[in-house]
């Protein structure tokens, strides 16, 4: 008896360990850093590097391990690809393998021939889990995060109050499944501060004002609050964003409903301020990185 997990673990893994290990020594990590980002020891790092570990060419071969190999490769030398969704990603590919008559199931069947009595094989695991959906909003908050922290003149548009880039899973209903930054970002001495990576279920008010929005029909799963200015509105504008005020003083979700059941076009809200609350733009877009963008193009 042989499980298609011994094939994971006696071959699979192995061989797309090794094509990641080089390609991430070609694009020149240390051993010690290929180490650290697989989680493996140095000695593991040296054996793939000098072939001392059986691969399977079929696998190595397979134009999907190959792409994702590459890609994976290319996120984790950037930062935009953390280890966890590296690992769930290739966790994602296993299973597709494993299923109906694919390389791994083929790879199984050649090893217990009975099974092709049994026809094609199901998944054991699905591919769209709660972690890997979580992994992936998390993965754009940090490129969209990037992007404001390399913004010149980004923290000029910071508000008192600080602001927080945030997203959502796509099925988001309360602030625990919007992502955003713990503390806020904040400038100090003219530069962006991003505290620490991104979190779920740390923001409350820039989340209620996107899940408010996606609630009355707004197509967004990311937003920004950035300072209150006439010009830094019209020139978002300008950019062909649709825009649209509302009233913080009332309570904030219901208002900004309102304004989306009025304008649901809308991808810029924004209030003017009063009695203790600052004036303040909320920027809408589908994911982080469109969100980021759209505040770097009027900077």
């Amino acid at each position: 008896m042989q499980f298609v997990e011994e094939i994971v673990v006696d071959e699979f893994l192995p061989t797309v360990r090794s094509l990641l290990a080089g390609e991430l020594r070609e694009r020149g990590l240390t051993q010690s850093e290929v180490a650290d980002v697989l989680g493996i020891s140095q000695s593991a790092v040296s054996k793939y590097a000098h072939g001392d570990v059986t691969t399977n060419d079929r696998i190595a071969t397979d134009e999907r391990v190959e792409a994702l190999v590459v890609e994976l490769a290319d996120g984790l030398e950037t930062g935009d690809i953390t280890p966890v969704q590296a690992l769930i990603e290739i966790e994602v590919l296993i299973r597709e393998l494993e299923t109906g008559g694919d390389l791994l199931a083929q790879l199984h069947e050649e090893a217990v021939p009975e099974l092709a009595d049994h026809g094609e094989s199901f998944r054991v695991h699905d591919p769209e889990s709660d972690l890997r959906t979580s992994e992936r909003v998390l993965s754009s908050l940090r490129r969209g995060l990037r992007i404001l922290e390399n913004a010149s003149g980004f923290a000029s548009l910071i508000p008192a109050v600080g602001s927080n880039l945030v997203a959502c899973t796509p099925d988001a209903t309360d602030v625990d499944d919007v992502a955003g930054v713990p503390g806020r970002i904040f400038d100090v001495k003219g530069q962006a501060k991003v505290p620490s990576d991104p979190e779920f279920g740390v923001s409350e008010h820039v989340a209620t004002v996107l899940l408010a929005a996606r609630d009355h029909g707004a197509d967004a799963s990311a937003a920004i609050n950035i300072t209150y200015d006439p010009d830094l509105l019209a020139a978002l504008s300008e950019q062909g964003h649709v825009t649209a005020e509302f009233d913080e003083e009332d309570d904030v979700a219901s208002s900004v409903g309102a304004v989306i059941e009025d304008e649901p076009e809308a991808t810029v809200l924004y209030q003017t301020g009063g009695m203790g609350i600052e004036p303040l733009i909320y920027v809408l877009g589908p994911d982080a990185e469109s969100v980021a963008d759209s505040v770097r193009s009027v900077l």
